[in-house]
């Protein structure tokens, strides 16, 4: 029996939010607000979650992603580093001008699958 995420929000610092929802390969986390040291630890949560189901797909939906400092993209690097060595993998849906430029910068756009939509 493959254990499933629970869905719902995590507990909201500073304006963060990641709402889970499941999806036929994984988990989609829908990220909002803004993302930095004060609430990456609230990332840290829902990602342990989503990646407590075995050969997953997380699927990071950054639209209403204002802003993500090097924390959360470091945040995003490790988690992506842990789903590979467990056989699943993160990857990152409609992320804001503003995002995808740190994105770019820092090379994360050959590291994440970027989708132009979440799943359904």
């Amino acid at each position: 029996m493959t254990r499933r995420p629970p869905t719902g929000r995590v507990p909201q610092t500073g304006g963060f939010t990641a709402l889970a929802r499941p999806w036929a390969g994984g988990t989609v986390l829908a990220l909002a607000g803004e993302l930095d040291l004060d609430s990456v630890g609230d990332l840290h949560t829902a990602l342990d979650a989503a990646l407590a189901a075995p050969l997953t797909v997380i699927v990071l939906d950054c639209e209403g992603l204002e802003f993500c400092d090097s924390t959360g993209l470091n945040a995003m690097f490790r988690a992506h580093a842990r789903a590979a060595a467990e056989g699943s993998r993160i990857e990152l849906a409609r992320p804001r001008p503003l995002v995808l430029r740190m994105l770019e910068l820092t090379g994360a756009v050959e590291v994440f699958v970027l989708r132009d939509a979440p799943p359904e």
